[in-house]
């Protein structure tokens, strides 16, 4: 990693901890900086802040004082999930005091350049794609971010000879200064986070935040299908390179004939891809335009897309059980993943659905609902989804308590040849503490069944 002085003898507050914080506050303690942590979960139960407090680092557990701003930090480094409207971000911003996130610091200690990919949809089966690709064509790429490994901790380990391969969250974005990805990507914008972001256009505009920093040596992959992410490569001062599922492009990646094409080569044919789901070519397509710009050669790009089947929790096929397919899609946290979802097959399905409570309907989805023969709720959303179901009409709808008791009530409505899908439309936040964690306990329900 380089070795910057930039944070040497600077008083920093890393406020929340998880992964990232842990990951932040040990680096900047490495750089030499005066660290506090603080964090909301008590100490006796923060194995984390223990870990910090053993190392010499200040920690403070059980809530966040906004009193702690009177000691005269320099920087804040923020757990990304803390909104800009907690009093504790509130009073840094009003007192000048710069708030970034764990990303930032990343890059400026990384000796690799970043690939960087963000969007609404389709963020993590990206990343994973272009990772592979990369290390299919043999150049040592490094995966890290929002896909659940550290930035920061992936980037003290890298080399210049490597790339590190990053997934970006809109609210990791809205916490850097500097960050400048060799390659960005912008898969696809639609509304989400606004419980968290309070308008569509601050949610854009986060996001917008990957190109910022880029210049004309610089590359931004975008969606020619979507009017919002022209605008945001209208204003950006990298090199744009398109792709679209719906138009032939003379520049970009697009489908030709029945081809992948990139910059009107043709990289490999759309019947040779085993990724289900018409929504996976626009990944496709941003993935391939990614390791071209890296030097990919085209054997290497038709191995992965001819294997890879996709990443856990997204569109993941479990297991088959007496003629019925299994599919965990529990990072389908939003109405268009799981529209997505429904797209992808043209069999009855019995859909599982229902999370988090934040504020939406569900009539989106009511036209996509022909092919559920059946459609079993949990969650604060059963209600909600019980509507559009009846709406749609599906003569069977079954609210249960949870993912794991729907399993097997969705296999007493299933028949051979049926579709078993959980595609929630909705955060897992009500009763589980990540998607991955849905995802997983509906996998082991599954596999009971057995």
């Amino acid at each position: 990693m380089k070795q910057i002085n930039s944070y040497r003898h600077k008083k920093i507050l890393v406020l929340g901890l998880a992964k990232s914080g842990i990951s932040a506050a040990t680096l900047l303690h490495k750089l030499g900086a005066f660290v506090t942590v603080n964090d909301q979960k008590p100490l006796s139960e923060n194995p984390g802040a223990q870990c910090l407090l053993e190392q010499g680092i200040k920690v403070i557990c059980g809530e966040h004082p906004v009193e702690l701003l009177d000691e005269g930090f320099e920087l804040i480094v923020k757990n990304p999930g803390i909104p800009y409207s907690n009093p504790m971000i509130q009073g840094a911003i009003e007192n000048g005091i710069p708030v970034i996130t764990e990303v930032e610091l990343a890059y400026e200690i990384s000796e690799a350049p970043f690939i960087g990919i963000t969007g609404t949809n389709g963020k993590t089966t990206t990343t994973t794609l272009v990772y592979e690709m990369l290390k299919q064509g043999n150049k040592n790429p490094l995966i890290a971010g929002n896909i659940g490994t550290v930035a920061s901790g992936v980037a003290e380990e890298a080399r210049k000879d490597q790339t590190i391969v990053i997934e970006l969250s809109s609210f990791q974005l809205m916490g850097i200064q500097t960050f400048k990805p060799r390659i960005a990507i912008i898969t696809n914008l639609y509304d989400a986070h606004l419980d968290y972001h309070g308008t569509r256009k601050e949610y854009w505009k986060a996001k917008e935040n990957i190109t910022k920093n880029q210049t004309e040596l610089e590359y931004l992959i975008i969606n020619a299908d979507q009017e919002q992410t022209l605008e945001i490569a209208s204003r950006s001062k990298a090199k744009i390179i398109p792709f679209s599922t719906k138009k032939v492009l003379s520049d970009g990646a697009c489908i030709r004939e029945g081809w992948i094409c990139f910059n009107q080569e043709n990289v490999m044919p759309v019947a040779d891809i085993v990724l289900p789901g018409v929504h996976n070519l626009e990944n496709i397509l941003s993935a391939v335009a990614a390791a071209k710009l890296s030097g990919v050669e085209n054997i290497a790009i038709q191995a992965v897309l001819r294997t890879f089947t996709g990443v856990r929790h997204r569109l993941q096929f479990v297991t088959e059980i007496n003629g019925r397919k299994f599919y965990n899609d529990s990072k389908a946290t939003n109405i268009l993943a799981t529209v997505n979802a429904l797209a992808a097959f043209h069999t009855p399905v019995i859909l599982l659905a229902g999370g988090l409570d934040r504020g939406n309907e569900f009539d989106e989805l009511i036209p996509y609902l022909k092919n559920v023969k059946a459609l079993i709720t949990f969650g604060q959303t059963a209600p909600k989804l019980e509507r559009v179901g009846k709406e749609a009409g599906i003569k069977t709808i079954v609210r249960v308590d949870n993912v794991e008791k729907a399993v097997p009530v969705a296999y007493q409505y299933s028949e051979i040849g049926d579709i078993i899908l959980l595609s929630p439309a909705c955060a897992s936040w009500d009763q589980y503490k990540t998607f991955e964690v849905r995802g997983d306990i509906f996998i082991e329900a599954v596999h009971k069944l057995k």
